[in-house]
């Protein structure tokens, strides 16, 4: 397994204080529920060894302002900012996907409830305001503005999820419609909210917005393809669990997109009402798999990886911070979790 950036470690250290002081001004139940989320504490709030997942995020915000020749501590605001409206949304997604393992324990909602979870998860976003308004500067105000555009758009793409589960006539365009919402439009704020705060220039802060807009993408496709191949003691998720919700992911939209006999018995199997069983589970992946779906997912997520590349190559960057970014690009498409 590929070890992880040294960037993610470094980026997680200063964000986590600053979190664990928003997450204290909480109310007690809803404290409790995030810092489990957050794998802080069990579902009874004594404290836990977890770590939260990878802090992707917060680390794309903390390079963006070495990026332009800031130091870290610039950033740290729009990295907790960005973490705490990703993990509204992870809240929200578990409820509306029915997951009930993360990480490779059980979701908020199953342990706490669905209103308990979404009330955590509405908290979550709110604070991220909270966080960076504590200094009303414009600079601040900037990015706050550009995290609220950011996670609006985020709520529209998870619509266009749930929209897609079952549809047989997606294609390509569709999936980068949706996860350029859902996941792209994020780590995009995400790659750009360090160097907003650090008051860089536009030119720069354009390039890391589509640098971690093209990221993103990447990211999705190598998400989708856990979400399908990924080995459950890795993603901690059930083995094949998009198909298992008949989600519009893109190994499906690229099998759709075939024709013959494998695309019209994965078509039958989206179509199908009731909860699909084991064999019939097996059967979607042989279609998958004749379709060269795998393949075809692989390649979209290489594809963005280069546009993330061309993004950065031009744009005046400090190469420490460029090359920092690369190397965690790299990583997360190559990532087994």
């Amino acid at each position: 397994m590929r070890p992880p950036p040294k960037s993610l470690a470094r980026a997680r250290l200063a964000v986590t204080p600053v979190l664990a002081a928003a997450s204290a001004t909480l109310a007690p139940e809803l404290r409790r529920i995030v810092e489990y989320h957050w794998g802080w504490c069990d579902a009874a709030g004594r404290p836990a060894s977890g770590g939260g997942g990878k802090r992707l995020r917060p680390t794309l915000a903390v390079l963006s302002a070495e990026a332009v020749g800031e130091p870290a501590d610039r950033a740290l605001a729009g990295a907790a900012g960005v973490e705490l409206v990703h993990d509204f949304t992870l809240l929200h997604d578990d409820v509306m996907d029915q997951d009930r393992e993360r990480r490779g324990r059980p979701t908020a909602w199953a342990v706490f409830g669905v209103g308990p979870a979404l009330c955590a998860g509405d908290a979550l976003v709110l604070l991220a305001q909270r966080v960076l308004l504590r200094d009303a500067s414009p600079a601040h105000v900037a990015a706050l503005a550009a995290l609220g555009e950011a996670a609006e758009t985020v709520i529209a793409g998870q619509a266009l999820d749930l929209a897609y589960e079952g549809r047989v006539d997606l294609g390509e365009a569709d999936w980068v419609r949706m996860a350029g919402q859902k996941t792209a439009a994020l780590l995009g704020c995400a790659a750009s909210i360090g160097a907003i705060l650090a008051r860089g220039p536009e030119a720069a802060v354009a390039s890391l917005r589509e640098f971690g807009s093209a990221l993103g993408l990447a990211f999705q496709a190598v998400d989708d393809w856990l979400g399908i191949w990924g080995r459950p003691e890795r993603t901690g998720k059930p083995v094949a669990s998009d198909l298992r919700q008949r989600k519009g992911s893109l190994p499906i939209v690229a099998a759709l997109a075939q024709p013959g006999a494998a695309a019209g018995a994965l078509r039958d199997f989206l179509r199908a009402r009731e909860a699909p069983d084991e064999a019939a589970i097996a059967r979607a992946l042989d279609a998958l798999e004749a379709c060269g779906a795998e393949a075809a997912t692989r390649a979209v997520a290489e594809r963005e990886y280069a546009r993330a590349e061309r993004c950065l190559a031009s744009a005046p960057l400090a190469p420490s911070a460029r090359d920092e970014l690369l190397e965690l690009a790299s990583f997360v498409v190559d990532r087994e979790s």
